[in-house]
């Protein structure tokens, strides 16, 4: 098996390896392996994403509020990545204490009068929604343009290694070795876990504790709302996160039952109970006939026990976690891979020093 040494291997090449890779690669030579024929193929591949300051726990409104200025004015390499979308939250009776209190501990969301959202989105049933709440300050993600920049980033001073499945694992002489099933063994003193859904397979391949990964199944899926121009609708969905629609592909809308199945680790597929949820929780709020689902798919958002990132150090020496992303992968990707970057390099990661203590994978490490 022939060997190649490089200055660290990053195991996984979606949003969360990718990033990673591209911030070591401005100092180290970075081999970063991917199992599958295409970079991206699972989660990063499958993702919508849209950037809330308001979406998740601390540490990721903490990364995705230091990622901000990386999508607004993108770096030499990367074509324009925000496009503005405001995120309206809706509140039948039932959710309108939530509401209140999303408005209350939030950062930017304003009490939104029922009369404006029917202005902008006319398919609003009367009735649904007692109350409203607004997010002008939002927009969409280029995921592809994002993720393909990150790539080539790698690309200029290291190699991106597709069809390698990490198959074998471990630490000789202060260098880990990862053997690969595309009969090559890559060499390096850091090695950084990205694989996402299979970052726990990682951890056992390579004998250190796993850290309690769960990947959910997400479906979504495309329909034709009609006459309605959408494209310049927010995202709406409601305030309890059981629903949300948004424009996609200029005159469609991609629905989500918002859905969090536990899964293994596989190539997620929708079913057809899921779609049938999504349809139905949506047709509630919004007046669209379905006459058919244009396509559907399913992906794995992948969480911590605590549902906070694990970014760092692991118990062995040279082994960085960059795992359970969760539904916030792509809007953090840029803070969190300047994180990662400063904890292997000993740097002072700035602000983002406060939400250490809250990413450091050790606080879930599992010796069982």
């Amino acid at each position: 098996m022939e060997l190649h040494n490089f200055d660290a291997i990053v195991i996984g090449a979606g949003m969360a390896g990718a990033t990673a890779a591209a911030h070591l690669a401005p100092t180290r030579r970075v081999a970063l392996l991917e199992a599958e024929e295409t970079a991206g193929y699972h989660t990063t591949g499958r993702s919508a994403a849209i950037w809330i300051l308001n979406y998740g726990p601390p540490d990721v409104r903490a990364l995705s509020g230091a990622s901000r200025s990386f999508f607004e004015t993108p770096p030499d390499g990367f074509p324009p990545l925000a496009h503005r979308r405001a995120v309206v939250t809706l509140a039948p009776p039932s959710q309108a204490a939530h509401l209140a209190s999303m408005i209350a501990e939030g950062a930017g969301i304003e009490p939104f009068p029922l009369a404006e959202i029917a202005v902008q989105v006319p398919v609003l049933r009367p009735g649904y929604a007692a109350a409203a709440a607004i997010e002008r300050d939002a927009f969409d993600i280029d995921v592809a343009a994002l993720h393909q920049g990150f790539l080539r980033t790698v690309q200029r001073n290291g190699v991106l290694a597709l069809r390698h499945r990490a198959s074998l694992i471990r630490r000789t002489d202060g260098l880990w070795h990862a053997e690969t099933s595309g009969g090559a063994s890559f060499a390096a003193p850091i090695l950084v876990n990205a694989a996402g859904a299979w970052g726990d397979e990682v951890a056992r391949i390579a004998e250190i504790p796993t850290i309690g990964l769960q990947p959910k199944r997400r479906t979504a899926l495309i329909v034709d709302p009609g006459a309605h121009d959408c494209s310049a609708w927010p995202l709406v969905g409601d305030c309890d996160h059981t629903w949300y629609v948004r424009p996609e592909a200029r005159r469609k809308l991609m629905v989500s039952p918002a859905d969090e199945t536990d899964s293994d680790p596989c190539d997620a597929q929708p079913e057809e109970i899921d779609i049938a949820i999504a349809i139905d929780r949506m047709q509630q709020a919004l007046d669209i006939p379905v006459t058919r689902v244009e396509h559907a798919w399913a992906g794995l958002r992948t969480f911590t026990p605590d549902r906070s990132l694990a970014i760092g150090a692991g118990s062995a020496p040279g082994f960085f976690w960059m795992c359970g992303q969760g539904g916030y992968g792509i809007q953090t990707a840029p803070a969190a891979g300047a994180l990662l970057a400063c904890l292997i390099d000993g740097r002072d990661p700035g602000p983002l020093a406060a939400i250490i203590p809250a990413v450091d994978p050790r606080r879930l490490e599992r010796t069982t």
